[in-house]
């Protein structure tokens, strides 16, 4: 940094300036960003699957496959979206950790990014965080921190931050304005990209859970930003506070505990939750998610996360919902992240009954409603 004062002339005041220029910061920073956007460019898009209905029912169920990204989720755009706002707002420096607050996902996909621009990073998760994530944010380079108490993630967070000079990455506040929601091949424009040939190129019903709320706000403003007709359902997981904070309009709303559904929920309203961009909510049972993902796995081959059951049986409802009325037209939801990171959750049966879930009334549901087309009460 250089300081040097100037006077133009007799009696006049000096100019104070200061100088930060740092060539040598400046070019580790161009090649980060260089790194960054590589990665975006050299990725292909994730593919838009179909989930089978009987073709009687004239409506397409579609699953934005995001297990495709190199970090085998969803949260891999979000994670460059992060990198690259702290990279160019100054944030993120050479030889500084990363830190951030995450259950999983979130941090092996950061982790990624970290290990490609060069800096340490650390994940605060709780204890209870599938083996399977953390071997991943391990693989890529990166360290557990782990609390026992989810909702201390955010403090013990910042305080690493504080400690190391690092950055606390704070997804669940940047989420919703790291990404473009005008397009700069968003998950929403991609979306309408690959639906374009379609019989019904312009959906319904978007479904998104959230967990920073960013996904459903990126979509939901892209949506109308465009002036589609699309509307946006976001299924809140048990022991989250969205749902009642949506409901009540409410923004201190809380919840005690944490959510079993590893991704989505949170014990707080999240600043990147825009509630005003929503259409609809649903509270879904998790024994209803669980089941949803094993109806998945049934139907086209393909383990996921138990977000994405989250997520499936909400479209389900409003599917069954278009058939009561004799509406055709398209759905899409989200295939999250791939469900070999839950074998000893969503895919144990011994898990199950630790938790008291029982899935068989939902199975039932389910599998009465591919037949049908009804919905329980």
């Amino acid at each position: 940094m250089k300081t040097s004062e100037h006077a133009s002339g007799s009696g006049a005041r000096a100019t104070v300036d200061i100088d930060r220029s740092d060539p040598e910061y400046r070019s580790w920073l161009k090649e980060a960003v260089r790194k960054v956007q590589a990665d975006a460019n050299r990725s292909a898009d994730t593919h838009l699957l179909r989930f089978p209905l009987p073709e009687a029912w004239g409506i397409d169920l579609y699953l934005k496959d995001e297990s495709t990204h190199p970090t085998g989720s969803l949260k891999h755009r979000l994670a460059r979206s992060l990198f690259l706002y702290g990279l160019c707002n100054g944030w993120i420096r050479p030889g500084k950790p990363v830190i951030e607050a995450s259950s999983g996902s979130t941090a092996v996909s950061e982790a990624y990014f970290a290990k490609l621009i060069g800096v340490p990073f650390i994940a605060v998760m709780p204890r209870t965080t599938s083996p399977e994530k953390c071997r991943l944010i391990e693989f890529h380079g990166g360290q557990c921190h782990f609390v026992d108490d989810s909702r201390t993630m955010y403090e013990q967070s910042a305080a690493l931050a504080a400690e190391t000079g690092g950055h606390y990455m704070d997804q669940f506040t940047y989420a919703e304005r790291a990404t473009d929601w005008r397009g700069n091949n968003n998950i929403a424009e991609s979306i309408y990209q690959q639906l374009r040939l379609e019989r019904y190129p312009e959906p319904a019903w978007i479904v998104a859970t959230a967990g920073t709320g960013g996904t459903s706000a990126t979509i939901a403003r892209y949506v109308h930003y465009l002036q589609h007709d699309t509307r946006i359902c976001v299924p809140d997981p048990e022991n989250s506070c969205f749902f009642d904070g949506w409901t009540h309009h409410d923004p201190h709303a809380t919840s005690d505990r944490g959510s079993r559904i590893e991704g989505i929920g949170r014990p707080r309203m999240e600043p990147s939750f825009v509630p005003g961009a929503i259409d609809r909510m649903m509270k879904v049972p998790d024994a209803a998610s669980v089941a949803a993902v094993r109806a998945l796995e049934r139907a086209i081959g393909r383990k996921a996360g138990g977000s994405t059951g989250t997520g499936l049986w909400s479209a389900f409802k409003l599917i069954a919902e278009m058939v009561e009325r004799g509406e055709q037209g398209s759905v899409v939801t989200l295939l999250c992240d791939p469900g070999d990171r839950y074998l000893d959750k969503y895919y144990s049966d011994s898990w199950l009954e630790e938790q008291g879930l029982d899935i068989a009334p939902y199975t039932a549901a389910i599998d009465d409603f591919l037949v049908t087309g009804t919905w329980p009460c």
